[in-house]
């Protein structure tokens, strides 16, 4: 398959890009590397797959409609694996607007080129975050969806396009609700990445609020297996991405201090605003739909990453 991946340069794209490669795909990858966080952190993440025979790099952005036609048209594009995104939802209360643009109409566009260009699928990377308010746990897909913050809202504008998409003109997608992804080349602004680097360095950790609040945790091999396995199950259909288990804040820190086997103390500071009090996924769907499970808990999957930061 001719494979185009948005945002192919960030965590989770960069990790689906490698996987598409192993399994000898085609892949190009669109980024605009936008400096949230440090693009070279990005540049890192597809260094491997830069020298790939199969895999192109185009810097650019999915808020350029025109671009976005011509990359689809010029490779003639078969899936398209949309995880180009606004991220953060504290960004998102500062910069609304932006938010709105990249991942609504952002998605408008990727879907009106696929519509348009005989595009066979589009997976849609969404988040847990399109639930916010909640009414029990855990979160089925059909839990109402009351986000608490501009970058939720914009999420479930994506997922609606998505199934407008497919339910007007026959266009094939699936969005993926991707609850709290972690791992490898996780994102400097995560807590994850965060009490990992406080910890191993004895430094304070830091929690915002009470810390507990709970989230449930997806490793980042489980995540892109559910992506891949999209590629062709779940038409039209909305899916839950997590661990089907969740962890209060402060357990999760003081799991980190005790995998690194530091003496971090943990402080807490003023709560933030926009934050879901909790988290926690019914993968039943999904599990069903896509023939999926998570293999990997929150103790492993800390112990692999604490891993990984030790060596660098």
């Amino acid at each position: 398959m001719i494979c185009l991946v948005t945002g192919g340069a960030g965590f989770i794209g960069s990790h689906l890009v490698d996987r598409l490669l192993l399994e000898k795909h085609e892949v190009i990858c669109l980024d605009n590397f936008d400096p949230y966080y440090n693009p070279s952190i990005k540049r890192e993440h597809i260094k491997s797959a830069i020298s790939a025979e199969k895999f192109s790099l185009v810097e650019g952005d999915i808020r350029n409609r025109k671009q976005v036609e011509d990359i689809v048209k010029d490779n003639s594009v078969e899936i398209i694996y949309h995880l180009a995104a606004q991220a953060g939802v504290r960004v998102s209360i500062e910069n609304p607007s932006k938010t709105h643009d990249i991942n609504a109409t952002g998605t408008l566009n990727i879907l009106e080129a696929a519509r348009s260009l005989g595009v066979k699928k589009v997976i849609n990377a969404s988040s847990s975050s399109v639930y916010g308010k909640m009414k029990y746990l855990p979160f089925d897909e059909e839990h109402p969806k009351n986000p608490v913050s501009p970058y939720g809202a914009s999420k479930v504008a994506a997922e609606h396009y998505c199934r407008i998409f497919y339910e007007i003109y026959g266009l094939r997608t699936t969005s993926l609700r991707y609850f709290t992804v972690y791992g490898e080349r996780i994102r400097p602004d995560l807590a994850i990445s965060i009490f990992t680097k406080k910890a191993l360095n004895s430094e304070p950790i830091e929690i915002y609020g009470d810390g507990n609040y709970t989230r449930d945790f997806t490793y980042i091999d489980d995540a892109v297996q559910a992506t891949i396995l999209a590629m062709n199950k779940g038409d039209g259909e909305i899916y839950n991405i997590g661990s089907g288990k969740r962890i209060t804040i402060n357990g999760l820190a003081e799991k980190i201090i005790a995998i690194t086997g530091n003496k971090s103390k943990i402080i807490h500071t003023a709560a933030k605003k926009g934050e879901a009090e909790h988290t926690l996924a019914n993968i039943e769907k999904a599990k069903k739909g896509l023939g999926w499970e998570p293999k990997i808990d929150i103790t492993d999957g800390l112990k692999l990453y604490v891993d990984i930061k030790g060596l660098h």
